[in-house]
């Protein structure tokens, strides 16, 4: 009996994973899973890149667009949901298809997500207490003196991150990274995992060009439409923290556009360098390699499965 296939594709944002990943599944017969933590929410379909009303007729989508903004969800409740959903799908895909460029979530669904220890009440306020009264910076201090593997990898933007690490910090008094180590789950499925990458120069390019895009689409319209909902972890993301400063009265709407583009390049860069270090991706530079060769690469790899069980 063949055993279920995920095929899982990753890469910086831009790259090109959208339409790969409809190749891909129309090849194999297979729906996809956005693996994309911001595509979760409905209302942010400009800013987030969600697959359009076509793309989705085209191929069936989950995991897109199925709760409001501003609702708490977790890589772990991601990691819960999809696993319980998986053994439905095989049913009647033997191949799936899991895309997006969340690090944790693919990481969630790969490897398992890590139990952490308990947090006090009183570690938790003090920990919010300090962001507060003085901002991120005193804690990306701590952090990187106290974790400096972590704090290469966190995104130093997003507080709830540096936090939640500081919390187990100061709980434990052990390293935030030393809770991430421990055996990946196995999983009833085999995958075969692609990465996608292109020459920095073409991705920036095709970043600025997104971007750009976006703004001629309506993303002005769709952040001012979610103001009610800035403060939420949410919408503290590229494209929409920048647009509610300028809503703010913070800075330019130029100064906002051009931020958008510099940060997106920035996480860009954090995904390669997350992803790079999962050794079981194979890569592809898009810049150079045709589908049709991805394509034949994913036929073999399934063969060999196949043949093996």
């Amino acid at each position: 009996m063949n055993r279920p296939i995920l095929i899982i594709l990753v890469g910086p944002t831009g790259v090109g994973k959208t339409e790969l990943s409809l190749r891909l599944a129309e090849a194999f017969d297979a729906e996809i899973i956005s693996s994309d933590s911001r595509q979760i929410y409905q209302q942010m379909p400009i800013g987030t890149a969600v697959a359009t009303q076509e793309e989705q007729s085209r191929i069936k989508h989950h995991f897109v667009q199925f709760l409001p903004p501003g609702t708490y969800y977790s890589a772990a409740q991601f990691e819960r949901e999809v696993i319980e959903f998986l053994p439905k799908a095989f049913k009647s895909h033997p191949v799936m298809l899991m895309t997006g460029g969340s690090m944790l979530y693919v990481s969630a669904i790969c490897e398992g997500i890590d139990d952490m220890p308990t947090v006090t009440s009183e570690i938790r306020e003090a920990v919010l207490k300090d962001y507060e009264e003085n901002g991120l910076a005193p804690l990306l201090d701590e952090l990187q003196e106290k974790d400096p593997q972590y704090f290469e990898l966190v995104d130093r933007k997003n507080p709830k991150r540096v936090m939640h690490a500081i919390e187990i910090i100061r709980q434990t008094g052990e390293t935030f990274t030393s809770f991430r180590v421990k055996k990946i789950k196995e999983r009833p499925f085999e995958m075969i995992k692609i990465g996608l990458n292109r020459d920095r120069a073409t991705l920036h390019e095709r970043i600025n060009k997104r971007v750009d895009q976006m703004i001629v689409q309506g993303l002005i319209q769709e952040v001012q439409n979610l103001m009610p909902y800035k403060e939420h972890n949410s919408l503290n993301t590229v494209g929409y923290k920048e647009l509610f400063a300028f809503f703010d009265g913070e800075m330019e709407l130029d100064e906002a556009i051009a931020k958008i583009k510099t940060n997106t390049r920035n996480y860009a860069r954090r995904q390669i360098t997350w992803f790079k270090k999962d050794p079981t991706i194979t890569w592809f530079d898009m810049d150079t390699t045709s589908v049709e060769t991805i394509l034949d690469f994913v036929h073999k790899k399934i063969d060999t499965i196949q043949q093996a069980h």
